[in-house]
């Protein structure tokens, strides 16, 4: 065969295989439609604002694969509060995705998810991830768990744990990695070397408040509540005005069994703090356990006047509103709870 025909041939048979490969990838790359593509901020906007058919949207969005590892991370952070199963799926689909960045949020979206019981059947398997950091997200994201909860995750657990203890021995000293490293002692019961830890946190951070909180915790787990009842009064009377001081003195009354005392502090915490939502749920439970439903409804429904998209505390507003007989209420609630996701696990249980 002559040269210059044997050089067309290969051009030719080079020309249908890249016309195949351009018609596979054209087949199997999903088009985004236009609108979808211009939607983002608007998805992202309800999805923060509790508008109706934001889940919708927000699913929407997550199931581009033309979108960038930033946008797909802010969506991440709103899902939680649109519980179903697709959004389960596709937090768990962005496991596996290829940035890190992604992966950690994925992580942190599936604990507001998934109850504590089924976390580590998701999460287990990033515990041997590629990536360091988001071995760590995954042992965050554990800690805690009971071993029946962790099942068969229990031992990658804790060799994880003794990985980032290593880690965070040989890095530089730093406050961060000192409190990382109390709470990780503190998970594996080692009291001694939490306590180090946490001193170490506030010789280089002496206003590093939840290393106060833990030190007040530990000192709880060793016995030593007196000694943590007057660290506590100590750090408030130099700090009457912090919100999270505040919040810890009534939660720590409150797991002494000192309710009245507890609603004191929390009170105080949501005066100090009024737009933080945590700080005001915990008030509104405990205004419940009190009997005082009147009080605890309104604290709830401060909460979903500010943060219209806090599911959390509409699902608990409207079991509030079913206890005292307000049906109406619990009507307009759901109804609005329906708009945002009609696939919320809370309406197809019967809220």
């Amino acid at each position: 065969m002559p040269q210059s025909r044997r050089y067309l041939l290969i051009s030719l048979c080079a020309l249908f295989v890249a016309g195949l490969a351009w018609v596979y990838l054209r087949s199997t790359t999903p088009v985004v439609p236009e609108a979808i593509k211009r939607g983002y901020s608007e998805a992202l906007t309800q999805a923060r604002a509790g508008h109706p058919g934001a889940a919708r949207v927000l699913y929407q969005q997550l199931g581009r694969p033309d979108l960038s590892p930033k946008r797909r991370i802010w969506l991440l952070a709103e899902l939680p509060n649109y519980p179903s199963s697709v959004a389960l799926k596709l937090a768990d689909a962005d496991l596996q995705h290829e940035s890190p960045d992604v992966r950690i949020a994925a992580i942190k979206s599936i604990s507001g998810l998934v109850p504590n019981g089924q976390r580590s059947l998701l999460l287990g398997p990033l515990l041997e991830d590629s990536d360091q950091n988001v071995r760590f997200a995954a042992v965050n994201a554990l800690l805690g768990l009971s071993p029946d909860d962790l099942g068969l995750y229990f031992g990658p657990l804790e060799q994880a744990i003794d990985a980032w203890e290593q880690v965070l021995k040989s890095a530089p000293q730093s406050a961060e990695n000192h409190y990382q490293l109390a709470r990780l002692h503190l998970h594996n019961a080692e009291f001694k070397e939490a306590q180090q830890a946490l001193e170490n946190t506030l010789r280089l951070a002496p206003d590093n408040l939840p290393a106060l909180v833990m030190q007040i915790e530990l000192l709880d787990k060793l016995g030593q509540s007196d000694a943590a009842r007057q660290l506590l009064a100590r750090q408030l009377k130099a700090q009457p005005d912090s919100a999270y001081l505040q919040h810890a003195l009534g939660l720590w009354l409150l797991n002494h069994g000192q309710s009245e005392f507890a609603l004191l502090g929390l009170s105080k915490a949501v005066e100090l703090e009024p737009d933080n939502k945590d700080y005001r749920y915990d008030l509104a439970t405990t205004l419940h356990g009190q009997q005082e439903l009147e009080a605890a409804q309104k604290q709830l429904q401060e909460i979903v006047q500010r943060h219209p998209n806090d599911r959390k505390a509409r699902v608990l507003l409207i079991n509030y509103w079913k206890e005292s007989g307000q049906l109406q209420n619990v009507q307009i609630l759901s109804a609005q709870l329906e708009q945002m996701n009609p696939d919320d696990p809370a309406l197809q249980q019967g809220l």
